[in-house]
């Protein structure tokens, strides 16, 4: 219990010390997203409107990263909440996700229905402004991505970060080609690429963070290695009701009936069934209940 408890405050410390570079990273997006959101509606412009939107999620991702590290650290002080509200990061993820969707077919849509007839746009100040876009989305790409390796949450706003960095690129192209050529439809064409881009990434986050919230095994932990490596355990005689999931970001649970041998030192099989979980799995927090040897025919696996 000691080792999980302990590992969920190292995650509360790695949220807050990443705290002032989503504060930095928040401030500078809201700025250039109002930027971005003005021009594209002076200059015409789908493709630098696709990317405010697209800026407009990382805002809201990098507010509910805030929120959520705010919220789990007050919880952390409610004897009620068992676990805290670590879950609320993993929720963050998903409605980013979600928002992210929400862009991505909005983007697409509007680009088809220019496709017929695809208006003036003004190149010159588009240009300008993608530019600086993409200048503020590098500083916040560099602002988040040593946060991204720790916490799910985080990892979702840095996805944000880095699609809408390559939808700037994508926009500056367009406001070259239109410049150079007076050709309208590199904006729609620049547009449906940006929505592209977005999909794939907004499924890998959602599905992540579904993983998590259904309680799945982790998709890196093989579970049928996990209990043959606890039935290798000297006075381990059957692992049953054995179940591995994901609290929050590196935050891997672990719960099981161990069935013991007639000879077994029961200190020194939770002791050892610990670190088989911590050393080859990274299992850090487990709840393992033993029995005596007798007390199952079979090894009893539960519905659920």
């Amino acid at each position: 219990m000691g080792a999980g408890h302990d590992h969920g405050q190292q995650a509360m410390r790695a949220g807050a010390k990443h705290r002032g570079r989503l504060w930095a990273a928040f401030a500078l997006l809201v700025t250039f997203m109002l930027v971005e959101a003005v021009a594209a509606w002076l200059t015409g412009s789908l493709a630098l409107l696709s990317d405010a939107g697209h800026m407009f999620t990382d805002v809201l991702g990098i507010g509910m990263a805030l929120a959520a590290i705010t919220a789990a650290s007050k919880a952390s002080r409610d004897g009620q909440r068992t676990f805290g509200l670590y879950r609320i990061e993993v929720l963050a993820a998903l409605a980013n996700a979600v928002l992210l969707f929400g862009v991505a077919v909005y983007v697409l849509v509007e680009a088809v229905r220019r496709f017929s007839e695809p208006p003036e746009v003004l190149a010159g100040p588009m240009l300008v402004v993608a530019v600086a876009g993409l200048l503020a989305n590098i500083a916040a790409f560099f602002l988040l991505r040593s946060g991204a390796q720790e916490s799910l949450n985080v990892r979702g706003a840095y996805l944000e970060v880095l699609g809408d960095l390559f939808g700037s690129v994508g926009v500056i192209v367009a406001a070259g080609v239109i410049a150079v050529t007076g050709w309208r439809y590199a904006d729609p064409i620049i547009a449906v690429a940006v929505g592209l881009f977005i999909l794939p990434r907004t499924y890998q986050l959602g599905r992540a963070a579904v993983r998590v919230l259904v309680q799945a095994a982790p998709p890196h932990l093989d579970v049928a290695a996990v209990r043959e490596a606890m039935c290798a355990v000297d006075g381990v005689a059957d692992v049953h009701d054995l179940h591995v999931w994901t609290l929050t970001s590196g935050m891997e649970v672990a719960s099981a009936h161990l069935i013991l041998d007639g000879s077994a030192d029961l200190a020194a099989v939770l002791a050892s069934s610990r670190s088989v979980l911590h050393d080859r799995f990274s299992i850090e927090h487990a709840t393992l209940q033993t029995e005596p040897a007798g007390a199952h025919g079979v090894c009893d696996e539960s519905g659920w």
